[in-house]
């Protein structure tokens, strides 16, 4: 990646103290010297209180903290204003909780997803990639169906910019490893406990924080709009995490919780008509087949067959007991 990707330019994070925008943040700072700002938005101070003595303002001048909640239209407009790319990360994650408190995800992730879009046109953003999630793809949760309204939203923003000089694009990507919430902390703190599996066949995607961003910096750079940008991850069987964690497996059976998938998808059957593939990625397009034949020349990919899946259940690529330590080692903060 070029360190003049960001030369002179103002990016904001929304959700920028979370685990994806702490690691976003200090890759930024580590590759980008000549960055202009970089926006961390996040509603809560105690976080923007933490990151602010990891990268202090003193050292970092370029930095700039800014409590607010997508939910707030005027605020968020305020903290973007003079950016030029936007990275929405900011979401309510949890499947039970979304089940629990339906109309504080839509309120999140649906109208926060709008408001950013709607500032993102009011203050002159030239680019804006929100980050989706696997269970956006066929969703049976609260969480995925909020998170698949919030995909469509912003692809369909590429349709009413009229002459405005802004694309927007989504990735869509597994689960991040040792995230906030994730499977793998909650596994570590029962390690010298019987575990709690809900299914023994459970699969997942699986990618690692640095993955991530790398992905997304990449899509910065390459993307043209209206895009669902999906990379080729490799998959896990929960057995397989249990026994990287635990040498001795002790586990007991809980069942599935509400809204909670056994397999995970990517690409779903239907996406399959639109989605076009090369060795990093696959990419979902709008159904457009005018648009699909004039992208096809990008990234030197391909067409997909009709109902092909990319699930982590099919996978071609699965992570071994020992390759699953070494990235619980490397990858847990």
């Amino acid at each position: 990646m070029s360190s003049k990707l960001f030369v002179n330019k103002t990016i904001l994070i929304t959700g920028g103290t979370g685990s994806f925008g702490k690691h976003f943040v200090r890759t930024i700072i580590k590759k980008f010297k000549k960055i202009k700002k970089l926006i961390i938005f996040s509603r809560d101070e105690l976080k923007q209180f933490e990151m602010e003595k990891e990268f202090p303002r003193k050292k970092y001048p370029y930095l700039r903290y800014f409590i607010g909640d997508i939910r707030d239209l005027s605020r968020l407009k305020t903290a973007m204003y003079g950016s030029d790319i936007v990275v929405h990360a900011a979401a309510l994650k949890q499947v039970p909780a979304a089940e629990y408190n339906p109309f504080e995800f839509i309120k999140t992730n649906i109208l926060g997803a709008q408001n950013v879009i709607e500032s993102a046109f009011s203050t002159g953003v030239s680019k804006v990639i929100a980050l989706s999630t696997d269970k956006a793809a066929s969703p049976i949760n609260l969480y995925g169906a909020t998170k698949l309204c919030s995909d469509k939203l912003f692809i369909a923003a590429n349709n009413i910019k009229g002459k405005k000089n802004i694309i927007f694009s989504v990735v869509r990507y597994g689960n991040v490893i040792g995230s906030r919430g994730s499977v793998v902390p909650f596994f570590l703190k029962q390690k010298e406990k019987t575990l709690e599996i809900t299914d023994r066949d459970m699969t997942r995607f699986n990618i690692t924080l640095e993955q991530g961003v790398n992905f997304v910096l990449w899509v910065i750079k390459n993307m043209k709009g209206q895009e669902i940008f999906v990379p080729k991850i490799p998959s896990y069987r929960i057995l397989d995490l249990a026994k990287a964690i635990q040498k001795k497996l002790r586990y007991k059976i809980t069942g599935i919780r509400p809204g909670e998938k056994i397999h995970e998808e990517l690409v779903t059957s239907s996406d399959s008509i639109t989605t076009l593939e090369n060795k990093k990625m696959y990419v979902i397009l709008p159904f457009n087949l005018k648009y699909i034949n004039k992208y096809k020349p990008n990234f030197s990919v391909k067409k997909m067959p009709a109902g092909f899946s990319y699930n982590s259940r099919d996978n071609n690529n699965f992570l071994t007991i020992n390759q699953i330590k070494k990235i619980i080692k490397t990858s847990i903060f």
